[in-house]
């Protein structure tokens, strides 16, 4: 009776031991690298093209300027003479998501008085704006020197 236990545990590791040179064998059949002749790789592939450069949202803009881009101007990159001067960020714990206001501008000058939410911070289009001028003084000054320069039509007229 022993004789055949040893006999029975003899076999059952010379199956076993067959099916793991097997595995063993596909396993490296499969993850072995073709050969390829260096000359006709480069011209089976090609130039290869550069990734895709990740555009930014608005808060990974604004983390790499001063004071999280407070006071600087940004704008999505499809706006034509858009921007928004930043005046107040909230951040949530990743620092790449949360909610911004800031004052609206229209070619160098504000739109409105009292900053507004901004919409969209979120999107990956933001950019930020370098060369903006801003004018001197607040918005009332810039409307009372637009109202009282005479406008040369009436002049002339």
């Amino acid at each position: 009776m022993a004789n055949a236990l040893v006999n029975r545990a003899a076999t059952v590791n010379q199956s076993t031991n067959i099916f793991r040179a097997s595995f063993s064998f596909l396993r490296n059949l499969s993850t072995a690298t073709p050969t390829k002749d260096p000359s006709t790789e480069s011209s089976a592939d090609g130039p290869k093209k550069p990734k895709r450069k990740k555009k930014k949202n608005l808060f990974e803009v604004a983390q790499f300027l001063p004071n999280w881009g407070l006071g600087y101007h940004m704008a999505k990159t499809h706006w034509a003479n858009i921007s928004y001067e930043i005046t107040k960020i909230n951040l949530y714990k990743d620092g790449r998501h949360g909610k911004a206001w800031g004052l609206a501008y229209r070619d160098g000058l504000p739109i409105a008085e009292a900053p507004k939410k901004i919409s969209g911070v979120h999107k990956r289009c933001w950019k930020y704006i370098a060369n903006l001028k801003k004018p001197e003084g607040s918005v009332d000054q810039i409307k009372k020197a637009e109202e009282s320069t005479p406008n040369p039509d009436v002049q002339a007229a």
